[in-house]
């Protein structure tokens, strides 16, 4: 069993590399960090602290250690809030834009389930339009869309630009329609990508309409055509062909935080900070 108290000192110099920034920290005195991360190590009976003269570095032992920490201290307070009756408690309706779930949004809402186990958390996954009319409808509580870029209503998490994505060896025929993938409309992507090629002059058929990311990504593998989809999103295995066939910018757009204003408020702000608080890494197979 390792103590909570000495594992928060331990995360403390591991963050602040430096045993008097921790005791800063935790309102300790410098002594008494040093005491604990000692403690620590006897318990684990590896040395996870690296010290000399010039700066204070985990060992690979402390790099792991730290992992485990942090699991332990995050179920700990979980625990404890479940316990004292503080953890929360409703039901809160929660709406993501299909594409968004391939970022880091699945893992960041997992770790808040495991933090909140008494929230009954249900989501949603569509089209922004499609989510955004029914959080006007009462249907949900916080929506996370898609958004024309600039647009007032909401909290931005992040900002992007579309881009033209398909294959390495995709080829388009010098005054050729453009093969377009795209969702149905109404659909943001849908109407700025061909809004845009239009105001170029470039004539465009759609070649493939689906309803979900997974549809739109096999579809450009197979190479049936191209698709606009934010930068941060798109794959490893596909490229930005935008530039190189001189195709027209799509425009910026923002990923937007929505909430329903009838909305439980504590339960909306938690799941606003999470999402707000963790980075929403870029596309990976893995999520």
């Amino acid at each position: 069993m390792f103590d909570p108290v000495q594992l928060k000192s331990f995360l403390a110099v591991a963050e602040t590399h430096s045993f008097t920034r921790a005791a800063e920290r935790l309102s300790l005195s410098q002594p008494t960090v040093s005491q604990h991360v000692r403690k620590l190590e006897a318990a684990a009976g590896r040395q996870l602290v690296a010290r000399d003269t010039r700066e204070v570095a985990l060992t690979d032992n402390g790099d792991a250690m730290a992992g485990f920490a942090r699991t332990i201290l995050a179920a700990n307070d979980a625990a404890t809030r479940y316990f004292s009756g503080a953890a929360m408690r409703g039901r809160l309706r929660f709406g993501t834009a299909d594409d968004l779930a391939i970022t880091g949004l699945p893992r960041i809402l997992r770790e808040f389930r495991q933090l909140y186990p008494r929230l009954n958390l249900e989501l949603t996954v569509s089209q922004s339009d499609q989510l955004y009319r029914r959080l006007k409808a009462g249907q949900l509580d916080l929506v996370f869309v898609k958004w024309v870029s600039g647009t007032q209503e909401g909290v931005v998490v992040k900002q992007d630009t579309f881009s033209w994505v398909g294959l390495e060896q995709t080829v388009l025929e010098p005054g050729a329609p453009v093969p377009v993938i795209a969702y149905p409309a109404p659909s943001l992507s849908r109407k700025l990508a061909l809004d845009a090629l239009e105001k170029a002059g470039r004539t465009w058929r759609v070649t493939c309409t689906t309803k979900q990311i997974s549809g739109v990504l096999a579809a450009v593998r197979a190479g049936i055509g191209i698709a606009a989809m934010p930068t941060s999103l798109v794959p490893d295995d596909l490229k930005v062909i935008t530039a190189r066939f001189d195709l027209p910018p799509v425009g910026d757009v923002d990923f937007t935080l929505i909430r329903n204003p009838l909305a439980n408020t504590e339960l909306v702000d938690a799941l606003t900070q999470a999402i707000m608080g963790r980075k929403l890494t870029p596309f990976d197979r893995r999520q």
